[in-house]
C-alpha cells in the first residue's frame, strides 16, 4: 500500500509545483527516483500524466481529471491506516460478546466499567442468551467470543475454562429453609420450585441430577430471565434454584443457601472459533475479564 501511495504522492506534488526538481526536493528524494515513480504510475494507469519539455512539465487533461480522485485516495488511505493504528493500540474498535444472562447482568458490567475507563472509544455489544445460543453465535462469527458452558462438542469451537458457577437455592427469608447453612436437593424437591425454562443449561443440569437421585419435584413457575425468578421469590411464590451468580443488587427478602447432596456446578468457559484470532480490543477486554475473575476467586 505504501509503495503505491508513494507514486501517487509523487504525481500530486509534481502537479502542485509543476516541477520535478522542486517536487523531489520537498519529498526528499532524487529527481531521477521521482521521475521513475511518476512513470510507473503512468504505466499502471495507462495514461500520460505530464507533458515534458525543455521549459518544464505541464499536466495533461487526463492527469487533471485524475487529480481529485487520487487526492481523495491518499486521504482515505491515510485515514484507514490511522484507524488501523488506533485499533492496534486499542484506541478504537468494536467487540461483540455472547454471554449467559447471569454473566451479562453481573460479571460483564463490572469488567466493562473498568475497561472503559482506559479505553473509552471502544464499543462493546453484548448479547445475553441461553447456552446453546452462545455457541451458535460463536460458530456463526456473529460475536468475537462467548461466555458460557460447553453443551456440545464442536471442532470449530475452542473452550478455555474460566471458573465454576455453582447452583444455589434462593429462598424467601421467612421460610424455614432460609435459616439453614445448606440444603439438599431432596429438601428443595418438597418446595414449590421456580426454575429457568427448559432451554436453560441450568434446568437441564438440575433435571439430570434429580433423575440420578430419583427425586420428583413440583415446578410451580418457569421464567426466561433470572431477575424474574428472584422477583417471584421476593413475593413468596416459591424457591428458585439458580446459579449463585444470579444474585442481583436487590436481594431484599431473599436468602441464598448453598445446595449440597449433591453440589451442582457448571464450568463457565471462554468460547472462540478455532480459526479466529481476537482483535486487540477484544484481547484486552478478555484480559480484564480474567483479572476480575481472579480477583473474585481470591475474595471468596
Amino acid at each position: 500500500m505504501r509503495h503505491e501511495l508513494r507514486h501517487v504522492r509523487a504525481f500530486l506534488k509534481v502537479a502542485e509545483l509543476e516541477s520535478f526538481t522542486r517536487a523531489a526536493a520537498e519529498l526528499h528524494v532524487s529527481q531521477s527516483a521521482l521521475t521513475v515513480q511518476v512513470k510507473q504510475l503512468e504505466e499502471e494507469l495507462g495514461v500520460l500524466l505530464f507533458d515534458r519539455n525543455k521549459r518544464g512539465v505541464t499536466i495533461t487533461a487526463a492527469g487533471r481529471d485524475l487529480l481529485g480522485p487520487l487526492h481523495r485516495l491518499v486521504l482515505d488511505t491515510e485515514a484507514i491506516v490511522s484507524y488501523a493504528l488506533d485499533i492496534s493500540a486499542v484506541r478504537a474498535g468494536n467487540v461483540a460478546i455472547a454471554a449467559l444472562p447471569t454473566i451479562a447482568a453481573d460479571l460483564l458490567p463490572r469488567v466493562m466499567r473498568a475497561f472503559m475507563r482506559t479505553n473509552p472509544d471502544v464499543r462493546i455489544a453484548v448479547q445475553d442468551v441461553v447456552a446453546d445460543k452462545v455457541c451458535e453465535l460463536v460458530v456463526k462469527r456473529a460475536v468475537d467470543f462467548g461466555l458460557g458452558p460447553v453443551n456440545r462438542r464442536d471442532r470449530e469451537i475452542q473452550a478455555h475454562p474460566l471458573y465454576q458457577d455453582h447452583l444455589a437455592a434462593f429462598i424467601p427469608a421467612t421460610q424455614g429453609l432460609a435459616k439453614q447453612s445448606e440444603v439438599t436437593l431432596r429438601e428443595l424437591a418438597a418446595c414449590e420450585l421456580i426454575l429457568p425454562n427448559r432451554e436453560s443449561s441450568v434446568r437441564r443440569m438440575l433435571e439430570a441430577a434429580m433423575a440420578r437421585a430419583r427425586i420428583t419435584a413440583v415446578v410451580r413457575h418457569e421464567t426466561n430471565y433470572m431477575p424474574t425468578a428472584l422477583a417471584l421469590v421476593q413475593r413468596g411464590l416459591g424457591v428458585a434454584i439458580l446459579p449463585e451468580s444470579a444474585a442481583g443488587t436487590s436481594m431484599d427478602g431473599i436468602v441464598r443457601v448453598p445446595i449440597r447432596k449433591p453440589a451442582m456446578s457448571r464450568q463457565i468457559c471462554l468460547l472462540q472459533r478455532a480459526d479466529r484470532r481476537l482483535s486487540p480490543a477484544a484481547e484486552k477486554l478478555l484480559q480484564a475479564l480474567r483479572k476480575e475473575i481472579l480477583t473474585q476467586t481470591k475474595l471468596r
